[in-house]
């Protein structure tokens, strides 16, 4: 089950659809990371300003390098110790879509820590953008029962895995972490 949604999700994503699927915390919608034209329908779906910048999943934290300048090596203990689900929003993003990248330069990653979507990151071999299920300003759903028919016809596959998991999820933990260490708390 798990390798045959991994490919049909893996197949739409290549193709710049935009998928729904299970992560770590709550239900994300998604695309490749790379492709702008995808991030967009993204944006147009939950009715978001594109200034407000969406967060990537790397399937391992020794790919942090391949999309920001630097990372400070209190990155990979973070990552490694984390007790929660971790974004951390780094400086000096690259090789993503320009319409990932806030206004600073950072981008928020995670290394994720979830079957499917590590799968789907090692196939597609690109980061995959993860935003939560719910058109902006409304809130995020907890688990697959709470997200809207506005975002399940929207998007151009659901993944069917997990969806009667009726276990309430909270977002990740989102940490803005410096060059020099220093770090402060976007939401805990």
């Amino acid at each position: 089950m798990l390798r045959e949604e991994v490919a049909k999700a893996l197949k739409v994503v290549q193709e710049g659809g935009i998928i729904l699927y299970p992560t770590d915390t709550i239900w994300g919608i998604g695309c490749d990371a790379t492709n702008t034209e995808a991030v967009k329908k993204i944006y147009a779906l939950k009715q978001r300003e594109e200034s407000k910048s969406m967060i990537i999943l790397l399937d391992n934290d020794n790919k942090l390098l391949s999309y920001v300048r630097e990372v400070p090596d209190i990155a990979y203990d973070l990552i490694e110790f984390a007790e929660n689900p971790l974004t951390l929003i780094l400086s000096g993003a690259k090789n993503i879509s320009p319409a990932l990248i806030s206004a600073d330069g950072s981008v928020g990653i995670r290394v994720v820590k979830h079957d499917f979507c590590q799968q789907l990151i090692q196939r597609l071999r690109k980061p995959l953008v993860s935003t939560s299920a719910n058109i902006s300003g409304q809130p995020s759903p907890k688990n697959f029962s709470e997200i809207s028919a506005e975002i399940l016809e929207g998007v151009d596959y659901v993944v069917d895995l997990e969806q009667h998991n009726l276990q309430q999820k909270k977002p990740s933990t989102i940490m803005k972490l410096e060059a020099d260490g220093r770090f402060n708390f976007i939401r805990k």
